[in-house]
């Protein structure tokens, strides 16, 4: 059933607690129902710095939302909309991050890979069912609903979800996170459901072995990758992976989208409904070693963004990536594989466009769009560890790096070895 848009305003139903994550333009803090008690998390967004699209992109992400009801999704409960803020009411959602689980448990075996990717299937097969593509489906946004052991996985984060006929194909702009891109959108041509299949193949990949299948410093070469299809199955870790879960990775990781399984093809597969006869249970501690590091090394490329986007520091850092392009045209370029790219934030270039497909975006709340000033990430992330190198000017990220330095080692091997043994 819809949830009905309120017209009281918030404060006569909620009562605000304290603040758990602060976007741009929005701030998220856990409110209680005056009515009931009961714990939510409210998304507060101050629209008095929306641009009408961005006004737009709200509406269409509380519309969709409010169609979604699953135990594996993020559950809009209330909108609220007042004179400068929008309110958007969810489920509170306290285990964290799937992948952070993982690492934390003492046994983890394929059976353990098969029911997690089971539950995010089950939710996108919902999403499906009800003409809704998320188009970012990544470790992210996959949550658990409490801290207690067997807590449901549950998807989140509609923002670049869009809605669709059937099985429509259209091009809807470019938009995701580039290791979880497939290779239609990269090729932009249409689109439609088997993108998020895609992304639930690269899910899946690292869920068995703690890697992901594409990588490259390079975008434009991990870009070359995801078009061709081009990933393997490197020995000794993939030796001990059953047949059947390399079939379903190669089902869901087909480059055709025609020929690509579906959501509800997938829970049907016997590695996914009959994982007791056919899953390994036996512990994958290189898989759980791995999972750590590919962990703290988009945790601390997550952290130097934000820490730069705040500080406001990064342009002195290091530099825009401009790229001259045989038309004779110029893009910013990045190869963060885990900042979530949308091609309609950027502006048209007035000389032929911009490169949508190699942009990174962010938005300052007071100044609009700002293309991100400091060298390519991967780089630049790899160089300043590497030589221990820090702006004295960003004083978050010297903490950031005094952390993590000790932790990992943002190398050319996907397989991310460790500086310190």
């Amino acid at each position: 059933m819809a949830v009905p848009v309120a017209c009281t305003r918030f404060s006569d139903n909620y009562d605000l607690k304290e603040e758990l994550g602060k976007g741009a333009f929005s701030v998220v803090k856990r409110c209680v129902q005056k009515s009931t008690g009961l714990e939510f998390a409210a998304k507060i967004i101050n629209t008095k710095k929306l641009s009408a699209r961005d006004f737009q992109k709200l509406e269409r992400e509380a519309r969709i939302c409010r169609k979604l009801q699953h135990p594996n999704i993020v559950r809009l409960h209330d909108s609220i909309q007042e004179e400068n803020f929008h309110y958007l009411v969810f489920d509170l959602v306290t285990g964290g991050e799937l992948f952070e689980d993982i690492v934390a448990r003492e046994f983890y075996s394929e059976a353990d890979a098969s029911h997690c990717i089971q539950q995010i299937l089950e939710s996108v097969n919902h999403c499906h069912q009800n003409g809704v593509v998320h188009r970012d489906l990544k470790p992210e946004n996959l949550l658990l609903a409490s801290k207690a052991k067997g807590a449901a996985v549950k998807l989140a984060d509609f923002g670049l979800a869009i809605e669709v006929q059937g099985e429509q194909q259209a091009w809807f702009g470019f938009a995701g996170t580039p290791g979880y891109l497939s290779p239609e959108v990269l090729k932009k041509e249409p689109y439609g459901k088997p993108v998020d299949i895609w992304a639930c193949g690269v899910i899946l990949y690292i869920l068995l072995v703690g890697y992901p299948p594409f990588w490259d410093e390079d975008q434009h070469r991990l870009y070359a990758q995801i078009k061709a299809g081009a990933y393997d199955y490197p020995s000794p870790e993939w030796d001990t992976v059953t047949p059947e879960a390399k079939n379903l990775i190669n089902q869901m990781l087909t480059v055709n989208p025609g020929k690509r399984i579906t959501a509800a093809e997938a829970l049907k597969h016997p590695w996914i409904c009959q994982r007791e006869r056919v899953a390994s249970v036996v512990h994958r501690q290189e898989t759980v070693d791995c999972l750590k590091k590919f962990n703290a090394r988009r945790k601390l490329k997550g952290a130097i963004l934000t820490t730069m986007l705040a500080t406001r520091n990064f342009s002195k850092c290091g530099r825009s990536i401009i790229v001259k392009k045989d038309d004779g045209s110029q893009v910013k370029e990045s190869t963060d594989s885990s900042t979530t790219l949308e091609d309609d934030d950027i502006k048209e270039d007035k000389k032929g466009g911009v490169d949508r497909s190699s942009t990174v975006i962010a938005k300052d709340p007071e100044d609009g769009i700002h293309v991100l000033k400091y060298e390519q990430t991967d780089n630049w992330v790899d160089s300043t560890i590497k030589y221990n190198r820090l702006p004295k000017t960003d004083s978050g990220l010297c903490c950031v790096f005094s952390f993590r330095l000790l932790q990992v080692s943002l190398t050319k091997d996907r397989r991310f070895q460790p500086v310190f043994s």
